[in-house]
């Protein structure tokens, strides 16, 4: 898990570097922005594909979701009775909710979990990020964040727009191909492949270009602290104990579990851009919790070897 990590953290420094240099003159939010929707509209939603057409589909990918959506649950329930016991800040409320319940599925956790575990925990993760965080993140997600922040736009999108996207469709067609037993000529699998190869590294130098400690500010700090512990201590404690109660084979026990322990994920910054909520302050939370899960994540992983 430590060898894992340094590559993890050297890809992402790459990105760090990238924010203090810019190259040519781009600078990090601005090529974030374009990496980021490369990734997602086009080589992420061809791992997907490749992934979920061979996958084993069935009574565990229920599982996955209702162990993502329970854990998720949690942490929002756990920071929203924080946050209310000490009256925070609408706007900061809102970033903060949304900070301590939805982890870094795919950015992060899908090259952990693949160096990890091998290549069959990427079915893992991508099952939990598009059977249950993503559309918990759209829907129950955006009504938080509309609740707490304001909404500018002149029309007003229904909730379930969100999900009409690139890597959902790839899928459910991936899910048809695969109940109904179609077999992917080699041509079109070793194309899945390479364009799949792209997805973690240009994840990882993403996750990279969004870590900015001049976000980071001491003032913060009484908001950050109960979502560094939900997010590394709580959310997995939960996580395990859900598990025990759960009927899949153990190795996906811990790559799920280890998969929920991920810090705040990075696509949290852009609701709250949307909805003028303090983005700022999830920034922090982002480079924070991404900071600290270099020794979190080890730590929950030997826990998981002797528990599963």
């Amino acid at each position: 898990m430590h060898s894992t990590l340094i590559q993890m953290a050297l890809l992402m420094a790459g990105g760090i570097g990238w924010r203090i240099i810019k190259p040519m003159g781009l600078d990090a939010e601005q090529t974030r922005k374009v990496l980021t929707t490369v990734v997602y509209y086009y080589f992420l939603p061809a791992m997907v594909l490749e992934v979920l057409w061979t996958a084993d589909i069935g009574l565990h990918s229920l599982q996955y979701t209702v162990l993502a959506v329970a854990s998720i649950l949690f942490g929002m329930l756990c920071l929203w009775l924080v946050g209310s016991l000490f009256k925070f800040e609408h706007r900061c409320l809102g970033a903060m909710i949304l900070a301590a319940g939805f982890p870094n599925i795919t950015y992060l956790g899908l090259p952990v979990l693949e160096q990890a575990f091998g290549s069959w925990a990427r079915s893992v993760v991508i099952q939990i990020d598009l059977f249950a965080t993503s559309p918990l993140l759209f829907t129950l997600g955006v009504v938080v964040v509309r609740h707490y922040g304001e909404d500018a736009s002149e029309i007003r999108q229904p909730v379930w727009t969100f999900l009409n996207v690139p890597p959902f469709w790839a899928a459910g067609i991936a899910v048809l191909l695969n109940l109904n037993g179609f077999i992917a000529p080699i041509w079109l699998t070793g194309t899945l492949k390479m364009l799949s190869g792209a997805v973690v590294p240009l994840m990882l130098f993403s996750l990279g270009l969004a870590l900015s400690w001049q976000a980071v500010r001491l003032r913060n700090i009484p908001y950050i602290a109960p979502v560094v512990v939900i997010k590394m201590i709580l959310m997995p404690l939960f996580a395990i104990l859900f598990a025990e109660h759960l009927t899949m084979a153990n190795d996906y026990k811990a790559a799920a579990v280890l998969d929920l322990a991920m810090p705040s994920m990075v696509l949290g910054v852009v609701l709250c851009d949307r909805y003028q909520l303090d983005s700022s302050l999830y920034a922090m939370a982002v480079t924070v919790t991404t900071t600290l899960s270099l020794i979190a994540l080890p730590f929950w992983y030997q826990i998981l070897m002797t528990r599963f």
